[in-house]
């Protein structure tokens, strides 16, 4: 069966010195896809001018606990950073394992709801397709002027 249009929600949090974690979560009995993609790592008004880790815990291959950093922010050099809509699969945690914050994280929760759960990509195309398409969309080739 077909997948609904996907839907994309707009995601923000933010750790601070009281709140150094932030988990997000779906409901397991969902039968939805969804993916967080992070689009920026920010420090807010009223930070001070130290250095701010973001980590991300989630889970590796062997359902272990892991924990990678993927921003260190200090106000004088590195207030931002952008992260290209790096897309992590709930459950994931956010957490300030350095500094004080505050920190805003942003981004999209993109939700691809599904009418079975026997769902599988059937808009591949065959190799064929692909290249009658590509060579279709290609301008000719023209010999350089002299």
């Amino acid at each position: 069966m077909e997948p609904h249009v996907p839907g994309s929600v707009l995601f923000g949090c933010e750790l601070t010195a009281s709140t150094k974690s932030y988990t997000f979560q779906v409901d397991d009995e969902d039968n939805s896809e969804h993916i967080l993609a992070l689009s920026v790592v920010c420090l807010t008004d009223g930070a001070n001018d130290e250095c701010n880790v973001v980590e991300v815990v989630g889970r590796n291959h062997k359902n272990q606990e892991i924990a990678v950093p993927v921003a260190n922010l200090k106000l004088s050099c590195q207030p931002l950073l952008s992260l290209d809509n790096f897309e992590l699969q709930p459950p994931v945690t956010f957490r300030l394992a350095a500094g004080s914050g505050p920190v805003h994280l942003a981004g999209w929760h993109r939700i691809v709801h599904r009418e079975d759960s026997s769902f599988e990509e059937d808009d591949d195309l065959s190799d064929e397709e692909e290249d009658d398409l590509s060579e279709e969309e290609l301008p000719p080739i023209k010999p350089a002027k002299k």
